[in-house]
């Protein structure tokens, strides 16, 4: 157990994120005592939400991230006093309120304004996976700033908190002490965001310091049991992430609310026997509960150490290395890549690999930072480079190049080339598969085509769930005559106005079918059809392969599928090009 323990912390990336956690149990841990004693707590999670926009607005305006979110909190903050002088308004409708609307400000942005739709989960749930020395070097601050401001006005906080009498005494009950709280409490939520994200927050300011509260009745004795359970806890949910491969914030917030669960079962069971059971059985329950995981997994091949970013490329990968590789794929199936959270297995694979494939575009742009953290030295090649078919959609690279079979065959060459230099002795291997992958690929066009063309040029029009279907519809003579996420990106939004206008192209163009995706949630487009008459009975798939045993798992089968769908919707479902077992 203890060697398997310095294992998982001799990574790299293990130890920043550690020693970014042991830096945060300083100002959580004191701070979050405040909180709890003043009764803050929903305050405090309004100042993380708050700060969503702040850094969605860092992030696509390229400024450093703490910058967005300081402003974003002291412009919150700022209000919360403002408002909370009114006798009219509650703080608590004020804090709702952000809660609301900064949360809707920050997608707005994300989403349709600066497109950074693949940066939102990092956002909202960090990644201590990510930590860098300008995180720790800001923890580090933060951590004196909040020992220093509780040694010299905690007094002050104290009185103004529980004896009013006191507080005019020592002039405790000038507006000066609470914005001084607030604003040390709206620095530590900063601060925390890029281990646990602008939702998770609380997981370190609030519930430590709640669970201590259940048995200290000191201030001292509260403010040090709240550092060392940030510490604990943040320490056993780090390493129990890289253990299970579970998002690491998540983890951390998992394992908080088990201790607190527990503690209040011991609590519990200590001043009532007979709650005995129910206090044992729901601490064995939350305890199983929380070593549960998931994540990328390796093929376990005979050869290179490889990854793949998403599941098309894996695909093409496995379809040319077959048993001659190891591939790691970092996406799962039916998994959204603009929705990606690394995982602890994703940067070891990245670490140990000798060559990794990227998709390209925007679609994967995480890369990057995986590389960065696992200091890898392995061969990046990025498949969208260099491609004999180009499309562009709003002025911007479109990733979607797999959807054409013509930058596929290019795409698989690309990578026999690049495994031949690898593996030299395997090279025959890898080339063999490579014909008959592209004969695949050259059947299954032509056939497509011949198939299109059976249907009258008026009827070949379509509506997809967003714009991921170029290739295709280019490839194929088809026309894409609206998209219910009018962009690149499946973390866009549509406007009502959108969707209006859509309505009336689908009804204007007698297009028969709306085409959602297997990835994607199909409510806007079932909407559209109950208003428009159209029929969305045939999904697609779009970023992302489907699980082992669907019509999907494989590029060629997504292709087959896909073909069929669009082939049926169009036709009013009088035609189809592949059966199941079709070629």
């Amino acid at each position: 157990m203890t060697l398997a323990l310095l294992e998982t912390f001799s990574l790299p990336f293990v130890q920043r994120g550690l020693l970014e956690i042991l830096l945060l149990a300083i100002p959580c841990g004191i701070i979050g005592s405040w909180i709890v004693l003043r009764g803050l707590a929903f305050h405090s999670h309004a100042v993380g939400t708050a700060t969503f926009p702040g850094l969605v607005l860092a992030d696509g305006l390229g400024f450093a991230a703490a910058l967005g979110a300081f402003g974003a909190a002291a412009a919150f903050t700022l209000l919360a006093i403002l408002i909370g002088r009114s006798r009219r308004t509650g703080t608590d409708s004020v804090t709702a309120l952000t809660l609301a609307a900064c949360l809707a400000a920050g997608v707005i942005l994300a989403s349709d304004v600066f497109k950074s739709g693949a940066n939102v989960d990092t956002l909202l749930f960090g990644s201590l996976l990510a930590i860098d020395t300008d995180n720790i070097r800001l923890a580090a601050a933060v951590a004196a700033l909040a020992l220093a401001a509780s040694w010299l006005v905690g007094h002050h906080w104290l009185a103004r908190g529980f004896d009013e009498g006191a507080s005019r005494g020592l002039r405790s009950d000038s507006s000066f002490f609470n914005l001084a709280l607030l604003t040390v409490v709206a620095t530590t939520v900063v601060a925390s965001l890029a281990a646990v994200g602008a939702l998770l927050v609380s997981t370190l300011v609030v519930v430590p310091a709640a669970t201590a509260r259940l048995f200290a009745s000191r201030l001292i004795t509260l403010q040090i049991v709240s550092v060392l359970l940030v510490a604990a806890e943040g320490t056993f949910g780090l390493w129990l992430s890289v253990e299970t491969n579970a998002p690491p914030g998540a983890t951390i917030a998992v394992t908080s609310g088990v201790v607190f669960a527990v503690c209040l079962g011991l609590r519990a069971l200590a001043r009532n026997r007979r709650l005995r059971p129910l206090a044992i059985a729901a601490a064995i329950l939350a305890l199983t509960g929380i070593v549960t995981g998931c994540g990328s997994q390796s093929s376990g091949g005979d050869g290179p150490k490889v990854v793949a970013t998403t599941t098309q490329v894996g695909n093409l990968v496995d379809e040319i290395g077959g048993g001659k590789v190891d591939l790691t794929t970092i996406l799962k199936p039916n998994t959204d890549p603009h929705e990606y959270e690394p995982r602890p297995s994703d940067v070891t694979a990245v670490a140990d690999a000798e060559v990794i494939f990227r998709s390209g575009g925007h679609l994967d742009d995480w890369t990057a930072d995986l590389i960065a953290d696992s200091g890898t030295d392995a061969r990046v090649v990025d498949l969208s480079q260099d491609l004999p078919v180009r499309l562009y959609g709003d002025g911007e690279f479109d990733p979607h190049w797999w959807q054409d079979p013509v930058n596929v065959r290019f795409a698989a060459a690309r990578i026999t080339s690049v495994l031949d230099e690898t593996n030299p002795e395997a090279s025959g291997y890898y080339d063999g598969r490579l014909r008959r992958f592209s004969t695949q690929t050259v059947n299954l066009t032509e056939r497509t085509k011949a198939c299109i063309r059976r249907i009258l040029a008026d009827q070949r029009k379509i509506v997809t769930d967003h714009d991921a279907f170029a290739y295709f519809t280019n490839r194929f003579g088809i026309e894409t005559v609206g998209t219910v996420i009018p962009a690149l990106t499946t973390e866009a939004q549509p406007s009502a106005g959108d969707l209006a206008g859509l309505e009336e192209t689908i009804r204007r163009e007698k297009v028969k079918a709306i085409f959602p995706e297997e990835s994607v949630s199909p409510a806007l487009s079932e909407a559209l059809a109950r208003d428009t008459g159209a029929t969305t009975r045939y999904s697609l798939y779009g970023d992302t392969l489907g699980p082992e045993g669907s019509d999907g798992e494989t590029w060629l089968g997504s292709m087959k599928s896909n073909v069929n769908a669009v082939v049926a919707g169009m036709s009013g479902d009088s035609l189809t090009c592949f059966g199941k077992n079709d070629g």
